[in-house]
């Protein structure tokens, strides 16, 4: 038994599994925790080399005991499922590293049946003579768990860019700036967008519209690069020449509106829950991002046509 199946960045996984010591037949029990990064089929190989590459594993050895197990430190949760399930219950305890990514997954297309592409994490219980025994499916069970992260909110840094557009036989340019109340938006939150336009040119500004775009890098075993709209917002709105605009347009980015739609980056899926769009990927200095497996940012684009 896993006690949460989504753990936060900077901590840790714990649980208890129950052996049976007859069965077993002398036998060690391990519980292993394993970061992974998939490409492609699960079942099949190019050349001997598989579309997967672990990207952190870690084995302990639960039974039998290499310390008494009333001598350790145990949790709330664990101390409850310890006396609820007797003697043969044993604890267990993963911390995660610092440098791990979180649970990633891209959403596939409806003929892309047994391809996955993901950062997946995963509880393995098995028994063998010793831990780095081939793993029998019959002697073994495993739990996929989610990683997210936290980001605090920095209600000092507000994003915002501007730019001057100058066109041919006009004497003033156009100036643009677009503009975000704040950079940490959370899942379901509406994204509010501030666009100011001065129009001194001598076009006219019709169709504004803005989107927001995931951008999702795939950078072990390929170099692919997947920008897709989550949120649009089209409008008639317009600037004639030698006028402004100063307006706030609202987005809504949510996975319920991008269902079944290929190469969506997606926090990590558990069986029977949903999940959200991918947080985007906080990488520290100090860690590479080839160890990340699969990188996801988000960026609000403006789009105007000019006539005349």
């Amino acid at each position: 038994m896993v006690a949460e199946q989504e753990v936060v960045d900077h901590f840790y996984s714990y649980g208890v599994i129950v052996v049976d010591p007859v069965q077993l037949k002398g036998k060690k029990v391990y519980v292993m925790l394993s970061c992974t990064f998939r490409y492609g089929r699960q079942d099949m190989d190019v050349m001997g080399v598989a579309f997967r590459r672990d990207l952190f594993l870690v084995t302990r050895q639960v039974y039998p005991e290499l310390q008494d197990k009333e001598k350790l430190t145990h949790t709330k949760i664990q101390q409850k499922l310890l006396r609820k399930l007797g003697n043969n219950a044993f604890p267990f305890f993963f911390e995660f590293p610092d440098n791990l990514p979180c649970s990633i997954a891209l959403q596939p297309g409806p003929s892309d049946v047994g391809k996955k592409c993901a950062v997946e994490f995963e509880v393995k219980a098995f028994c063998g003579e010793n831990q780095d025994e081939k793993i029998d499916k019959q002697s073994s069970v495993h739990l996929t768990i989610r990683k997210i992260q936290f980001s605090a909110e920095d209600s000092k840094l507000v994003p915002s860019a501007e730019t001057t557009f100058e066109f041919l036989m006009s004497e003033k340019p156009l100036h643009v700036k677009l503009s975000l109340p704040k950079e940490t938006f959370y899942h379901g939150e509406p994204l509010k967008a501030d666009v100011e336009i001065t129009n001194s040119s001598s076009r006219n500004i019709k169709d504004i519209s803005l989107s927001v775009e995931q951008v999702t890098h795939v950078i072990l075993y390929s170099s692919d690069k997947y920008v897709k709209s989550v949120a649009k917002e089209e409008t008639s709105d317009s600037v004639p020449s030698g006028t402004s605009l100063k307006k706030e347009y609202t987005l809504h980015p949510l996975l319920a509106y991008n269902k079944d739609r290929r190469g969506l980056a997606l926090d990590g899926r558990l069986k029977h829950e949903d999940t959200n769009l991918a947080s985007s990927s906080i990488v520290k200095q100090e860690v590479l991002k080839e160890v990340q497996g699969i990188l996801v940012s988000y960026k609000v684009v403006l789009r105007m046509v000019a006539s005349g």
